[in-house]
């Protein structure tokens, strides 16, 4: 990326400095609890990862195993009897499981493993939704120095088949309805699939369809975590690129202290919190922070089976006195769309910090929480590459809305430039660049499985390169702008899609925004704004020209959208990001190219 290319125009850049000035009036930090970060300058100057490692405790047998950090250490020293997860199961049902329980279940599930003869490093997969044989499958496997990938439950046959096929799997664990409905006419094209595991099998059905059940009543439940490497490999996650085959990213057991030390220092956990993580094991997000980091902390995790229900989810935080919640920007826009009567009269007085994460949060939706939750949301910033939160406004800290906030403790972030193949440091403030880390942080990646090449090219000059355009201030916040292919380059100009859709949702009438660049011959691409409004508002030609008055007004015409087009919904992925690809490829005709993660019942 050249200089040019990094630097707005004097004229747009002041339009968008006035707009981000106008929209980010500071937030004090206003936590109802001293935090566990309380001096983040200090911290960040005595920070060192030797010496956080101190916080976990000597296996045994030596090593360093995530399954040992995250459940037996507490189940073996005065928490085993605290719940480890509550489960909220769809028949309303309440289902607990102390550390202790958890510790034999997924005991037993390692000596399955055993008795199937799987070996370090087999790749243990999962295709199923929130239920517990997906947490004690994801912990067992990790005692028995397997490597475990979850699965989206609402995923087709073809997605399922790329990922078993190219991450190798052995062993799937599943439902039997899942089976027939996606599984079943893969099997023979899977030459490395030994068993598929149901869950709700009472008898074997084949050499290869066995009965989850039947094994572990015979499993024991004990099991000796055998000497494990932090850089042995833990974790496989599968992240989609706009093009190719998913990636598989994998991660390490080493891991487990970048969980255990973000968790403590970006979503504020500890002993004895009750944190509620709504995001799906399926992302990464529901496997590093909706188990393995509350449960290096020794909380409490509720896990929610059943799918988003607004009034339901304010129910929820009520009744089960939720300290630490963590969800997605899509939900609280759902949230939002819902209407503030839905949580009135309810006592959230337990809720001390809300934390979102999956795509930017826009500054409306921040100003939104402090208002009507009373508490503003701690938006962050991490990927699948990159294991566990890298930048984060902290519950010590102000709050500058639409911000990602600032490095973790241990992090070091930078905003980057390409000059002739060089890449070099960007320290002028407010100058967008790539926003690049220098390696070395525990839960880094340590490869695309069967990709070196690909990896390899995410790394250059010192630092890995995210591919996510941002820009950092002169306080040090860092703002995201948008992926490097997601900008749109209008008139000589470059134009973050966040920007503008900041600008579209603090219209009353916006519940949800997506920009994208569109071909023009004449300034090259133009800004084409897809909208979803409100329940109480109708879709009218009289309300789009509003919507383009409204933000020609407050970006000028360099910036603001050419055309605006209302739909019922935007598409999405189940993990909350919007699919701002989708949409383009659509608008211009070309192929969608992997869609196994787009939210159900969006098209």
């Amino acid at each position: 990326m050249t200089v040019a290319e990094c630097t707005l125009s004097v004229s747009l850049k002041k339009i968008i400095m006035m707009h981000m000035k106008k929209n980010t009036a500071i937030i004090p930090a206003s936590p109802r609890l001293p935090p566990k970060l309380t001096d983040y300058e200090q911290t960040l100057r005595s920070f060192s990862w030797e010496r956080a490692a101190t916080l976990l405790s000597k296996h045994p047998a030596g090593g360093l195993n995530m399954a040992f950090e995250a459940v037996d250490r507490h189940a073996e020293n005065g928490l085993a009897e605290t719940i480890a997860f509550r489960f909220l199961r769809k028949n309303g049902s309440v289902q607990d499981m102390t550390y202790a329980a958890l510790s034999r279940a997924t005991a037993k599930f390692a000596n399955v493993l055993t008795k199937l003869g799987l070996q370090p490093e087999d790749r243990v997969f999962s295709l199923l939704g929130r239920v517990p044989q997906l947490y004690t499958a994801a912990i067992g496997t990790l005692k028995k120095k397997c490597v475990f990938c979850p699965l989206f439950s609402a995923f087709g046959p073809e997605p399922i088949r790329a990922r078993l096929e190219r991450g190798n799997c052995r062993v799937l664990i599943t439902t039997s309805a899942l089976l027939r409905k996606r599984v079943e006419p893969l099997i023979s094209e899977l030459p490395d699939l030994s068993f598929v595991l149901l869950t709700d099998a009472d008898e074997d059905r084949s050499p290869v369809i066995r009965s989850l059940p039947k094994l572990l009543e015979s499993a024991a439940p004990t099991f000796s975590i055998p000497k494990t490497a932090p850089e042995d490999m833990a974790l496989l996650h599968f992240t989609s690129g706009t093009t190719g085959t998913p990636k598989g990213a994998v991660h390490v057991h080493g891991a487990i202290l970048s969980h255990l030390v973000t968790g403590k220092y970006a979503l504020d956990l500890g002993k004895g919190d009750i944190f509620w993580c709504t995001a799906d094991p399926g992302w990464v997000t529901g496997t590093s922070y909706g188990i393995m980091a509350p449960l290096a902390a020794g909380a409490t995790s509720i896990v929610d089976e059943q799918e988003f229900d607004a009034k339901r989810w304010y129910s929820t935080l009520e009744r089960e006195r939720v300290n630490v919640w963590y969800t997605a920007p899509t939900a609280i826009r759902m949230l939002m769309k819902a209407g503030s009567e839905l949580v009135r009269n309810r006592n959230l007085n337990n809720l001390r910090l809300i934390a979102s994460v999956g795509e930017p949060l826009n500054p409306e939706g921040v100003k939104w929480g402090h208002r009507v939750l009373g508490r503003p949301i701690h938006d962050n910033w991490w990927q699948t590459e990159t294991g566990g939160i890298m930048i984060a406004n902290f519950p010590s800290m102000a709050i500058k809305p639409g911000s990602m906030g600032r490095p973790l403790p241990g992090v070091a972030a930078a905003i980057v430039q390409r000059t002739n193949g060089t890449i070099s440091e960007i320290t002028e403030p407010d100058i967008e660049g790539e926003l690049a880390l220098r390696p070395g942080w525990p839960s880094m990646f340590r490869g695309y499985l069967h990709d070196q090449a690909r990896y390899d090219a995410c790394f250059s000059g010192g630092y890995y390169l995210t591919g996510d355009l941002a820009r950092k201030d002169s306080d040090g916040y860092f703002w995201f702008v948008g992926r490097k292919d997601d900008v749109i380059k209008s008139a000589g100009h470059l134009i973050g899609p966040f920007e503008v859709e900041s600008t579209l949702m603090e219209h009353p009438a916006v519940a949800e925004a997506a920009v994208i660049g569109v071909p023009d011959p004449v300034i090259m691409e133009k800004v084409l704004a897809f909208v979803a409004l409100k329940p109480e508002y109708e879709s009218s030609e009289e309300l789009i020209r509003e919507l383009t008055g409204f933000a020609r007004k407050r970006l000028g015409p360099a910036v603001a959208p050419r055309e605006i087009r209302i739909l019922q919904g935007l598409p999405k992925t189940r993990s909350g990001k919007i699919m701002r690809r989708l949409l383009k490829a659509r608008e211009l005709g070309l192929p969608e190219g992997d869609t196994s993660t787009l939210e159900t019942g969006m098209s």
